[in-house]
């Protein structure tokens, strides 16, 4: 079981990746107001709801404690991130506040999974 909780701890690290590259690489973009929500945002994104939910499963299946209120606030966030690129996917150009917003709570979202215990 640690092997596949091991497995989706790397999976979901990808999704942020994901999500946190695409906003670092439109940052440039933000500043000039052409910045916009790339294709791989939306799938990060994704990708960390997926196995976020599967880590949860496996952790509690496991007999781990899983912190609710940790997880619900992450999720939270999440939704709110997935919500705004989700919607925003299409434009040419994103509201630099709605852009900045995604990246801030993105960080936020890191920082709660390392920092709460």
């Amino acid at each position: 079981m640690d092997v596949l909780i091991h497995l989706f701890v790397g999976l979901h690290i990808i999704g942020i990746a994901a999500l946190l590259g695409g906003f670092l690489t439109q940052m440039k973009a933000m500043g000039q107001g052409t910045a916009r929500f790339v294709p791989g945002m939306l799938h990060g994104a994704l990708t960390m709801l997926v196995t976020g939910v599967a880590l949860v499963g496996l952790n509690q299946a496991d007999d781990h404690h899983v912190n609710a209120v940790k997880i619900g606030v992450k999720l939270a966030l999440l939704i709110v991130i997935l919500g705004l690129v989700y919607v925003k996917r299409d434009e040419e150009k994103i509201d630099a506040a709605q852009f900045g917003l995604v990246g801030a709570l993105t960080a936020t979202n890191v920082f709660i999974a390392v920092l709460w215990t």
